[in-house]
Formats: structure tokens, C-alpha cells, sequence
């Protein structure tokens, strides 16, 4: 019996970030209720219907998806309303308000998330007992639960965008780091097709972690600029810093596919094995060593001085790997070759001296966790702007 008391309590324990978006998500839907059902007639089931729709795991994400859900709202009410008017309540009013809702909302480039939401609300608008004072509540309690989860997405996190930022960097750092050191030592032992096979899928799977690191950075760049509990320059410094690991992680995979990859070579001689796995080796200490500085009070000579050691382990390398060149397949010379210029990236990728990482633009959130593709004013500036066109063209014919 304690083994499952023990047991239960760790499902918890073990789970304190879930537990507390789900306990504040609770919280925030039970408030919307209360606020709706005191301030609208009748409004406090579709304000906390609402709220549990909005609220999500950041306050700059809800702010959008919030204001997403507003103008989602508007526009399928309307959409609602001139249906019913129209038709009654019944399946053609249902099927065409969620046609035309998705149609555009599509247009108004809304995203994923917002996208949905809006048949959604609008079916909540027009529901049944329909009536015009009805759908003004369900309207007004629609907007109360919306704001609701705005503030409430504020607690769903113990830390600030910056402090979410800084911990996804060093999540990421650390697995990538334990990957090459697994690697390394793979490699010093003697590794087989299928660890190459294991080290590439963990690679795979580190890389599939980069659009959440950018979107997470991105949000504590935009927090900044309205913020002033941040500073611009400190959310600027996280951004690059994102993107240093982005580089790092896809040298990562490059490197276990490289190893992968000489598994297939028959012709492939072991003389080069210890030199490559001492590379592999320092190459994890450089990134542990960055993690940990970056963690605590770190200072720029450091850093510089980390990246240094890691380029002299990849020159030295080089100078073996040469002096054994005509003892070594060429296709084999050529992977280890390459795993030298892996270190040397991951090497400016540390110490962020890389043009790449400032003088290249980098996108900003995935297309797909957007909530808003186009910002209103710009969606209203350019519409306004093809209506006068058009007004103009008109009267000139």
C-alpha cells in the first residue's frame, strides 16, 4: 500500500509544470463563470466555455490567442445571426455558419487555433432559444471569457518568457550533449549499425525540438518590448543564443549520421577510432561546460575560452587524421573530415561568433502554432487600401 501511495504521489510530484497549467486552467474557467454569470444574464457557462478554449501555457500566446478569439467571435456572431435571420435555427443555418466561418477565417489568416474557434463560438452564439438579447449575452460572455484566460495565462508558469527560454536551451543542450558523449564512447568501444541507428533516431528527435525552442525564444523577445520587467537587450542576447543551439543541434545530427553512415563502409579501419572519440568527448564538455555557464552568471571570456579548446581539439584532429591519410579509405577520410567542420560550427555556434547567426534572418514561429499570421492593424491597412483602389478604379471607367 505505501508502494502505491508512493507511486500515486510521484505521478504528481514528478509532473509539477502539467499539474499547475491544468489547476490554473481549472481556476480561471470556474472564474470566467462567476464573472460572466454576475455581469451577463444567463452568461456564465459560455464565458467559462470560452475561457477553457483561450487560456494556453503563456501570457504573450494568450494575448494573441485572446484577440484571435475576439475577432473570431465578432465575425461569427455576424455570420450567426445573418444566417438564423435567414434561415431559422436548423441544419442549414448550422451548416453554413461553420462554412462560411471557416472560409474566413481562413482569410483573415487567423491560424490553426483561432481558425477553430470560430465556428465554435459562433455555434455557442446562435445556439438553441436563439433570440436577439440572447445572442448580445452569449456575445459579451464570449468576450469576458476571453479576457479571463488572458489574465489567468500569466500563472500558468512559475517563470518569466526569459527564464522558459533560458531552461528550453539548457534541456536541449544537455540531451545533445549526453548524445555526442554516448557517441564518443560508442565509437572508443567499437559501435555497431544499430547504436549508429539509436544515436541518429535521438538526433532525429532533437531536431524536432527546434521550432518549440524558437517559438519560446520569440516570445520572450516579444514580452521584452512591451514589458518593463525585461530587458530589451537580455530577450535579444536569448534570441541568438536559441539560435547558436538551432546550429548546434543540426550539426549534432550531421554528426551521428555521419557515423551511421561508415557503419556501411566495408573498407573502414579502426585507426582513427580513439582520436575521433576524444573529439566526440570534448565536443560534449564544451556543450556542458556552455550550458552550465549559461545557467548561472556567466561571462563572455569564459565562453571564448571554452569555444577555443573545443577548435584546438578539432585542429589537432586534423593533424592525425592527415598524417594518416594514406592509411585511410578515402570515403572514410572524407567522414572524418567532416566531423571536423561539425566541431568547428558547433565551436562559433558556442561562442556565437558565427555571421550566420546575426547577419542571416531567421523566421520566426512555424506557420503552424501561429494565431495570428498578419497583425489587424495590417490586415486593416491593407484592406482599406484595396477598397479605395477599387472605389478609385470604379469612378475612372
Amino acid at each position: 500500500m505505501k508502494r502505491f501511495f508512493t507511486w500515486f504521489i510521484r505521478l504528481f510530484t514528478n509532473r509539477r509544470t502539467w499539474v499547475r497549467q491544468i489547476i490554473v486552467a481549472a481556476v480561471a474557467s470556474a472564474t470566467a463563470w462567476i464573472i460572466g454569470d454576475n455581469l451577463v444574464f444567463g452568461g456564465g457557462l459560455v464565458a467559462a466555455i470560452v475561457c477553457a478554449l483561450s487560456i494556453r501555457i503563456s501570457l504573450y500566446k494568450s494575448v494573441r490567442e485572446g484577440l484571435g478569439q475576439i475577432v473570431g467571435t465578432a465575425v461569427g456572431a455576424g455570420i450567426a445571426l445573418l444566417t438564423v435571420y435567414f434561415f431559422n435555427f436548423g441544419v442549414i443555418a448550422i451548416g453554413t455558419t461553420v462554412l462560411f466561418c471557416s472560409i474566413i477565417a481562413r482569410g483573415l489568416r487567423l491560424g490553426e487555433v483561432a481558425s477553430v474557434n470560430v465556428p465554435v463560438t459562433a455555434l455557442i452564439v446562435i445556439g438553441p432559444g436563439i433570440s436577439g438579447s440572447t445572442a448580445q449575452h452569449r456575445l459579451l460572455s464570449t468576450l469576458i471569457g476571453a479576457a479571463v484566460a488572458i489574465v489567468f495565462s500569466y500563472f500558468s508558469h512559475s517563470n518569466t518568457p526569459a527564464g522558459r527560454t533560458v531552461n528550453q536551451i539548457a534541456r536541449i543542450g544537455k540531451r545533445s550533449a549526453e548524445l555526442i558523449s554516448d557517441m564518443a564512447e560508442g565509437v572508443a568501444a567499437g559501435f555497431t549499425q544499430k547504436q549508429a541507428g539509436n544515436w541518429l533516431a535521438k538526433a532525429r528527435l532533437l531536431v524536432e525540438e527546434i521550432p518549440t525552442l524558437r517559438s519560446q525564444a520569440l516570445e520572450a523577445k516579444q514580452f521584452a518590448r512591451w514589458s518593463p520587467l525585461t530587458e530589451n537587450d537580455e530577450a535579444d542576447a536569448l534570441y541568438v543564443q536559441g539560435v547558436a543551439v538551432e546550429h548546434m543541434v543540426v550539426q549534432v545530427r550531421t554528426m551521428a549520421r555521419t557515423l551511421f553512415d561508415s557503419t556501411s563502409d566495408d573498407g573502414k579501419k579502426d585507426i582513427v577510432s580513439r582520436q575521433i572519440a576524444y573529439a566526440l568527448s570534448a565536443t560534449s564538455y564544451a556543450i556542458t561546460a556552455k550550458i552550465e555557464l549559461i545557467e548561472a552568471d556567466h561571462s563572455v571570456k569564459e565562453i571564448d575560452n571554452i569555444a577555443r579548446d573545443l577548435r584546438l581539439a578539432a585542429d589537432n584532429l586534423t593533424e592525425e587524421l592527415i598524417s594518416l591519410a594514406e592509411q585511410l579509405p578515402r570515403s572514410q577520410f572524407v567522414r572524418c573530415i567532416s566531423l571536423v567542420g561539425q566541431m568547428k560550427i558547433i565551436a562559433n555556434s558556442l561562442d556565437e561568433s558565427s555571421p550566420a547567426l546575426r547577419m542571416v534572418k531567421t523566421p520566426g514561429e512555424p506557420s503552424s502554432v501561429q494565431v495570428i499570421a498578419l497583425s489587424p492593424v495590417k490586415q486593416t491597412s491593407k484592406l482599406s487600401k484595396r477598397l479605395w483602389l477599387g472605389i478609385r478604379n470604379f469612378f475612372r471607367r
